[in-house]
């Protein structure tokens, strides 16, 4: 509908194309690949800048754009919220619902190579356009993205010569691993629909393989292990001698392109790169460029119990296949990003990784006179963003201690490959030994700064970055510690010295405090802190002394760093009131922002689990111990006034009835001399008389006895 749109203007129009889940590895990367080019574009031939340019195009995110790929998708995760380069999102439970909209789609491409969960969606959504084909006004494409794994115990082509790849025109020989039959199923079925009416529907099948790049996917493990560099090797399962095929995921989404432009009449596509990579070549290079370069064979069984490695991927990275994919290179234009393979591309792959997951080393510096608190900031520092803390002490004896390693291997002559180098180290360590001699028992800046070099352009450096405790002290030092190796770069109208961009920190903080705060300060120290330390009067006094010296007002190292366009933050140590100075080191975070690494391990977010709920845990019952107090002192209160009550109600019963019976004693008296005599008479008299009416008969006897009636 889109080119039938555009024929008045020549031009292909944008087109609809379905891709599912684009909040995985996989939908995220074609999708945001596809979004970018424009329909027909693989047709024209490829030209040399815009090969170059191929990859930084492909990672341009914004809205749809007219003539390009508009991606409707779907979400593995409902409530993630849509990418900016896709145009609609799909969510029905309805397949009804679905299918209406998967209609509407010039290609549908359904990849079931990283979630085989999609198997059976991706069998119905075939299933479902091609019954609807004959009420399509346009031709439809469906792509299914499969895995190389179908193939994986397929018999030579020649068994004579088990090194001759497979290649697309052998795969009706193709035999599945067992946990892979699924996948052959749907591949079966995709192409027997596309041979209905290829002019309305029609059908491919892309065979990929192990896909790598951007945020990695079924290596990540391993780049992940090595940036961290907390094991001694990488692991490689097996004897890692197994062929792997592999394409990167752009070239893979290139693939795609070429298929949707084209409609080529191979229906049976292999995606892979140029390589013949074995897995203990992939591990070995993946761990030189961003480990320690060492690799360690494990067991198959042992490779099982790996965390986080599913048994799909357990399965594709022992599987032993050599591929080729002769049609996608003869008659595809493809701007290939890693034609050659990962181990050709791994600079760039490994800064592909670092970008796409945030992993960019964070470098500081924290600069100030002796006993200011450098060395406490940068380790809150560095275990807030899990940075290395360099310090001159650790620097120098780390480095005397791969020296003398080196120097004892060359004297046991254990390892003639590396004599050279152990001859070189020998001789340098030889050369420090007497430098420290002459020099009071210290050494020059020469080989202090040439340590630095070799830490800061280390691994763990490169990778997660570090924080430098007090160095370098002078301009010259910062000048040679920083310099670039390649002068040559230098751009002659740049007023910017150039400088070593991969070890120059970008934070630089001056921790500031005058000579009397300093001096109060260590005389406040614990004995035991300051014993055996620079940190008593007449050594600080000396360290104060040398700073300042080389610390004038136009000397000084901040003064370099200014020169760069690295402007130094100037902090007043004076009004910290917390010993562990945590307001500077919270002011410090609010400069270098948000940790550029993986966050929490899952030990450690664990340990901070156990930890919030043992605070909460403690404030419940700290709170439950405060109410059952209150209520026990609320309790006491209370029966102590009840007690009150009671005896102030008690004594003003016993002084109402004494007040009562006060009362009553005239009234006794009276009725004692002037009542009961007559009333005691008038009794007896009843009692003899006997009358009928004893109560008529007393009153009539009182009334005529009364004294006080005549």
């Amino acid at each position: 509908m889109a080119e039938e749109e555009s024929e008045t203007t020549g031009k292909i129009g944008s087109k609809r194309i379905f891709v599912n889940h684009v909040d995985c590895y996989h939908g995220k990367n074609i999708g945001k690949y596809l979004s970018n080019c424009i329909v027909g574009a693989s047709l024209e031939e490829i030209e040399e800048e815009e090969e170059d340019d191929a990859s930084v195009k492909s990672d341009v995110v914004g809205p749809p754009k007219e003539g390009t790929y508009h991606i409707i998708g779907s979400l593995k995760n409902p409530n993630k919220p849509k990418p900016a380069w896709v145009q609609e999102i799909i969510s029905f439970p309805e397949k009804e619902q679905m299918l209406e909209h998967l209609a509407e789609c010039d290609v549908v491409v359904y990849d079931i190579n990283e979630d085989p969960s999609q198997i059976d969606e991706a069998s119905w959504a075939v299933s479902a356009l091609h019954a609807e084909l004959e009420r399509f006004e346009s031709p439809k494409m469906f792509v299914l993205i499969s895995s190389i794994m179908t193939w994986a115990k397929s018999k030579p082509v020649d068994p004579d010569d088990t090194e001759i790849p497979f290649t697309e025109e052998d795969y009706r020989r193709r035999k599945p691993h067992s946990n892979f039959k699924a996948h052959i199923s749907a591949e079966k079925l995709v192409i027997k629909l596309g041979k209905t009416n290829k002019a309305k529907f029609v059908t491919y099948v892309i065979a990929s393989g192990l896909t790598y790049g951007g945020g990695e996917n079924i290596f990540h493990y391993l780049y992940k292990a090595a940036w961290h560099g907390e094991i001694e090797a990488l692991q490689c399962f097996g004897n890692g001698m197994n062929i792997l095929p592999t394409i990167h995921v752009k070239d893979l989404a290139g693939v795609i392109q070429n298929i949707a432009d084209a409609r080529p009449k191979t229906r049976y596509l292999l995606a892979v790169d140029d390589s013949q990579n074995s897995l203990e070549e992939i591990v070995k290079c993946i761990s030189t460029n961003l480990g320690n370069g060492k690799v360690k064979h494990i067991t198959k069984e042992d490779a099982l119990l790996s965390k986080g490695l599913s048994q799909q991927d357990f399965d594709m990275l022992l599987t032993n296949l050599r591929m080729d994919g002769v049609y996608t290179k003869e008659n595809m234009n493809i701007r290939w990003v890693s034609e050659r393979g990962i181990i050709e591309n791994i600079p760039q792959i490994i800064q592909e990784f670092k970008a796409t997951r945030g992993l960019l080393p964070m470098r500081g510096c924290v600069l100030g006179p002796p006993a200011v608190g450098k060395t406490c900031v940068v380790a809150a520092l560095c275990k807030h963003y899990k940075l290395h803390h360099i310090k001159i002490k650790d620097v120098i004896d780390e480095a005397i201690e791969v020296l003398e390693k080196s120097a004892a291997r060359a004297d046991a002559d254990e390892n003639e490959d590396d004599d050279g180098k152990a001859q070189e180290d020998q001789e340098l360590l030889e050369a420090i030994m007497e430098s420290k001699e002459s020099n009071n028992g210290r050494i020059e800046d020469q080989y202090i700064l040439r340590f630095y070099r070799d830490k800061l352009h280390s691994m763990p450096c490169q990778n997660q970055g570090f924080i430098l405790d007090g160095f370098p002290k002078t301009m010259e030092q910062a000048k040679e510690l920083f310099a670039a190796e390649d002068e040559e770069e230098q751009d002659e109208n740049s007023k910017v010295p150039i400088y070593d961009k991969t070890t120059m920190p970008e934070l630089v903080a001056s921790l500031e405090a005058p000579d009397d705060f300093l001096k109060k300060r260590v005389m406040n120290l614990p004995e035991n802190t300051v014993a055996g330390t620079h940190n008593n009067e007449e050594g600080l006094i000396r360290r104060l002394t040398e700073y300042r010296a080389v610390n004038e007002e136009d000397t000084t190292v901040l003064n370099y760093f200014d020169e760069l366009e690295i402007h130094p933050e100037h902090i007043d140590m004076t009004k910290e009131v917390d010993p562990n100075n945590a307001t500077i080191v919270e002011q410090v975070v609010k400069i270098m922002g948000e940790p550029r690494n993986y966050g929490p391990t899952s030990d450690e977010v664990e340990e901070m689990e156990r930890t919030e709920t043992e605070k909460r845990l403690k404030k419940e019952q700290e709170e439950k111990e405060e109410r059952e107090r209150q209520e026990a002192e609320e309790s006491a209160l209370r029966d102590q006034r009840e007690k009150e009550w009671a005896e102030r109600l008690e004594e003003v019963k016993r002084q109402e009835t004494e007040q009562l019976e006060n009362q009553s004693i005239p009234l006794r008296n009276y009725l004692m001399k002037h009542v009961m005599p007559s009333l005691t008479q008038g009794l007896i008299e009843c009692c003899k008389a006997r009358p009928d009416d004893a109560i008529d008969f007393l009153a009539e006897y009182l009334f005529r006895n009364n004294p006080q009636v005549d």
